[in-house]
């Protein structure tokens, strides 16, 4: 397996990890009856992410972020891998995006601005880097 595939499988886990941080508290937030309703938004009065806590609200959207980021992410590993144009650099890139999210979820989290930002655009040029590789 390559590199850009371990740390792909590494930033899958960290989604994992990212689900629980986010599911512990909302549950606890909402109650089961919400948590596991078909979150119907008229029965709810409106998404659930609106009615928790603004720290966990943080922590639901940084797990969107991630399932975004982690698409192009996912291709750029994937195209490295098929095509074996693994190097250095396209490791190095995949292991500076991992560490990015990782950075990422306590900088959203504790509303850390512009350092939240600044983090997200470092995992995305890292991935962009990646895929700009892929094509030299």
């Amino acid at each position: 397996m390559t590199l850009e595939l371990t740390v792909l499988t590494l930033a899958a886990l960290l989604q994992v990890v990212q689900y629980v941080l986010m599911a512990v508290p909302t549950n606890i937030e909402l109650g089961p009856g919400k948590t596991l309703s078909p979150r119907d938004r008229h029965r709810l009065g409106g998404d659930l992410q609106d009615q928790v806590s603004v720290p966990t609200g943080r922590l639901i959207r940084a797990l969107n972020n991630h399932f975004e980021g982690l698409i192009l992410f996912t291709i750029a590993c994937v195209v490295i891998a098929l095509t074996d144009q693994s190097t250095p650099f396209t490791a190095s890139c995949a292991w500076v995006y991992l560490v990015a999210r990782i950075a990422y979820i306590p900088a959203y989290a504790f509303g850390l601005s512009p350092w939240r930002s600044l983090i997200w655009a470092v995992g995305f040029l890292a991935t962009t880097f990646m895929l700009f590789a892929a094509l030299i």
